[in-house]
């Protein structure tokens, strides 16, 4: 789902700032306006709330992906430049939840502050994994088949080290989440992007149709299996 989620925020992100050619900044402004209000319920909600969760998951991908190429693209800091700064960022948000004395587990997330502070370094996880993936597919050579498959092979190891090694769960679960991005950005970009260019040519409204189409399926997957759960209630 977060594979899936990802993707079409890169698919989506592409559609709003370069097929609707609404720009990269105000796409940005539009977006991350929306992100808040979804944010907001989520902080709210009481319960766990799968379709306003992973509404909110997309939204940090989407405004995560024209956030980064406004920083890439616009801005001209370039694919490298941005993913070091966004690392660092990240880094830093880690090194604030360790401060705070909490678990990173999120599983043990009980307080507001806790919260916060998971939710900001989604963001910016998303946004470094827009940047990243670009770095991968552009400057690196790999292009977009070549990205995908170096990211996609490393969640695989992530997976194996799940359930063959004794390294915390927890640090994989966020090498995993942070890795879900990049791979995102790298298939978004051969999903959408023309034969010539290396792509598959479904282009921005075809591939996050198909995408919504799959995340809403598995949304409600999701839903069904909650409700019948013992701890639902």
């Amino acid at each position: 789902m977060k594979i899936c989620a990802t993707t079409l925020g890169e698919t989506a992100g592409d559609l709003l700032s370069m097929t609707l050619n609404i720009g990269y900044a105000v796409s940005s402004l539009i977006l991350v306006a929306v992100l808040l209000c979804a944010l907001v319920s989520q902080l709210a909600a009481k319960s766990y709330h799968p379709p306003l969760y992973w509404l909110v998951i997309l939204l940090t991908s989407t405004a995560g992906t024209t956030m980064s190429d406004y920083m890439d693209r616009t801005l001209k800091l370039g694919y490298a430049n941005g993913s070091l700064i966004l690392s660092g960022i990240l880094l830093l948000i880690f090194a604030l939840w360790r401060l705070s004395g909490e678990s990173y587990s999120v599983s043990d997330i009980r307080s507001r502050k806790v919260e916060l502070l998971y939710w900001t370094a989604i963001v910016f996880s998303n946004t470094l994994g827009t940047a990243l993936g670009d770095f991968l597919a552009d400057d690196s050579g790999l292009g977009f088949a070549g990205g995908a498959l170096l990211i996609g092979a490393l969640l695989v190891l992530v997976i194996l080290a799940t359930f063959y090694s004794k390294i915390s769960k927890v640090l994989l679960f966020w090498v995993a989440f942070v890795l879900t991005r990049p791979f995102g950005a790298t298939f978004g970009d051969l999903l959408t992007k023309t034969h010539e260019k290396g792509g598959l040519g479904f282009g921005t409204v075809g591939s996050s149709a198909i995408l919504a189409a799959i995340l809403l399926l598995l949304i409600v997957h999701t839903m069904r299996s909650h409700n019948h759960s013992p701890q639902a209630s």
